[in-house]
C-alpha cells in the first residue's frame, strides 16, 4: 500500500524547512492560550499563528483605544472601539484559515477564571498587566501542569535589545519581576519561563491624558512591546515542541 505523508501547506513551508516536517505538524495539532492582547500579547498571538500553531485561546476582556496605536499590532484606525479578542480573532483568520480561535473575553480574575479551561492548552503565555491576575493564573495552571511563559512588564523601556528568556529566580532589574519572585516563593513555585528586559526603566516626561486607570500608565514605544511578544511566541514554540518530545 502507497504511504502518503501529509502534504505541508504552502503558508508554512519555510517553517517546515527550518523545524521539519513533524515538528510543523505537532505545532499545528497544539493549543496555546495567549492571556492578554496588548502590545506584547498581540504580537505574541501574531507570531504563534504564523509559525503553524493550529489552536489558539485568546483571553482580553478590553476593547482597542487609540493610545494603544504606538505599540500594539491589533490597534489600526479601523478598529478602534473593537473588542480586541474579535480584533484578533479577524485578523489571525486573514493569515490561516483554517486556525481554530477561541475567544473569552474576560480579564481574568478569580470572578472568570472557572470560565477558562487550560487543561487543553499545550502552552499559556501570560501577557496580563496585573499582579494579582498574573498569579492566579499561573497558579492554576501549575496545578494542571501547564507550562507558562510570562511577560513582565514592557514599559517605560527604549531598548528591544534588552529583553530576555529566563527563570524568574534569575532575572534582575525588573520591577515587576521582583514582585512576582516573592510572591510565588510564598506558592511554593519553583520555576516559571519569563520574558523580562534588562534595561532599566525609564521615568515617563508626562501622564496618559486619556488613561482611566488606577494605577500609573507606563510610556511605551512601537519596538519594544512587540519584542516582548515576538521572543514569547518562540519561548511558546520552543516549549511545545519540547513537551511533546518528552511526554509524561
Amino acid at each position: 500500500m502507497e504511504n502518503r505523508q501529509r502534504k505541508t501547506p504552502e503558508e508554512f513551508s519555510r517553517t517546515a524547512m527550518l523545524l521539519g516536517d513533524d515538528a510543523l505538524e505537532r505545532l499545528m495539532n497544539s493549543t496555546v492560550a495567549v492571556f492578554g492582547l496588548g502590545g506584547v500579547g498581540g504580537q505574541c498571538a501574531e507570531a504563534l499563528c504564523r509559525a503553524g500553531v493550529g489552536h489558539l485561546l485568546l483571553v482580553d476582556g478590553d476593547a482597542v483605544s487609540r493610545s494603544n496605536i504606538n505599540r500594539q499590532l491589533l490597534a489600526t484606525q479601523d478598529t478602534v472601539g473593537m473588542r480586541k479578542t474579535e480584533a484578533a480573532r479577524q485578523r489571525l483568520l486573514s493569515i490561516n484559515p483554517a486556525l481554530e480561535v477561541q475567544l473569552r473575553d474576560v480579564f481574568y480574575s478569580a470572578d472568570t477564571a472557572d470560565s477558562v479551561d487550560l487543561s487543553r492548552c499545550d502552552c499559556i503565555v501570560d501577557a496580563i498587566d496585573t499582579v494579582t491576575a498574573k498569579l492566579l493564573l499561573i497558579e492554576r495552571a501549575y496545578a494542571l501542569g501547564v507550562p507558562v511563559i510570562s511577560c513582565m512588564g514592557a514599559g517605560n523601556k527604549l531598548d528591544p535589545s534588552r529583553f530576555e528568556a529566563a527563570d524568574i529566580y534569575k532575572t534582575t532589574m525588573c520591577p515587576l519581576a521582583r514582585v512576582m519572585r516573592k510572591e510565588l516563593r510564598k506558592r511554593g513555585i519553583p520555576s516559571l519561563r519569563v520574558i523580562y528586559s534588562q534595561e532599566e526603566a525609564i521615568t515617563p516626561q508626562g501622564e496618559a491624558e486619556d488613561s482611566q486607570r488606577s494605577r500609573t500608565t507606563p510610556g511605551s514605544a512601537s519596538f519594544c512591546a512587540p519584542a516582548a511578544g515576538l521572543l514569547a511566541a518562540a519561548e511558546a514554540v520552543r516549549t511545545v515542541l519540547s513537551e511533546q518530545n518528552n511526554p509524561q
